[in-house]
């Protein structure tokens, strides 16, 4: 059984130019050369040169074409960003047409897997109108369901069971850290592709010592927003972030993040 939905949150750019690939590779956290080979995505991440994220996406090779799939509400900033690094590159960045669909189930025919984790499936790419390479009729898209372009998949549960961050929610401009937020176990950073804006902080957080702080999964019992401080006792330890069926993402020092703690009106226990 495939289900299916229309990602309105996403918006696609075409990435062209001889020097497309080589520019992106020396910008972001993972390795794209090897999109030159045929169609595939890698997820990525655009730092600040201290390091810290500014942005993630998918770049994808579909087609014949470079693709960026970015979450609209960065899309602008992001772009205009990568832009201001051009110099004599020869590239362009242009906003594109294609409509995002992602779905559960069997890969559709012009989708590609999702490279972060099995959990989420296949994005797909087509004009508005189609999903997937599939028509759009009567609810039904590639052999599965759409609902109008309205969400049918939980993916904050899925997101949660497997603790991988979002967009401008785990995910924070100027503040997240790569290996904080998962990156490496999520397919999102190469540290054998050489340099990049902000490697040298991501390599060294590598290398010189364990995590004290990073995403985890937590055990929620009540309700507290989306951004609110974790307590143990009276000493703020991290901050939780999506929440799902009883269980939610939060950002915590690990070596204090103990025992029962509290987020508003929430009771947080460490998994």
């Amino acid at each position: 059984m495939q289900t299916a939905e229309i990602a309105t949150d996403r918006c696609v750019f075409q990435i062209t130019g001889a020097d497309a690939l080589p520019f992106l590779q020396g910008m972001v956290s993972n390795d794209v050369l090897g999109l030159a080979r045929g169609d595939g995505m890698v997820w990525a991440a655009l730092l600040t040169p201290q390091g810290k994220y500014l942005a993630d996406f998918f770049v994808l090779a579909l087609g014949g074409q470079v693709l960026l799939d970015i979450n609209r509400n960065i899309a602008a900033a992001t772009v205009k960003r990568l832009l201001m690094y051009r110099l004599r590159a020869d590239v362009q960045i242009v906003a594109g047409d294609l409509v995002v669909s992602r779905g559960l189930g069997p890969i559709p025919a012009g989708a590609l897997a999702d490279p972060r984790h099995p959990a989420l499936g296949w994005r797909g790419y087509g004009m508005a109108g189609s999903v997937a390479g599939g028509p759009v009729a009567g609810g039904s898209v590639a052999g599965g369901s759409v609902a109008g372009g309205a969400a049918t998949i939980d993916w904050d549960a899925i997101r949660v069971a497997h603790c991988i961050p979002e967009t401008g929610i785990e995910l924070i401009a100027d503040d997240s850290y790569l290996l904080e937020t998962g990156f490496e176990r999520l397919h999102g950073v190469d540290f054998r592709k050489g340099c990049y804006v902000g490697q040298e902080v991501t390599a060294r957080m590598k290398h010189k010592t364990e995590l004290r702080k990073g995403l985890a999964r937590v055990a929620v019992q009540g309700a507290a927003p989306v951004g609110c401080d974790i307590y143990a006792g009276e000493k703020p330890v991290g901050r939780l972030f999506t929440q799902s069926g009883g269980f939610g993402l939060a950002h915590v020092r690990f070596d204090q993040a103990v025992g029962v703690m509290t987020a508003k009106d929430a009771v947080i226990t460490l998994i």
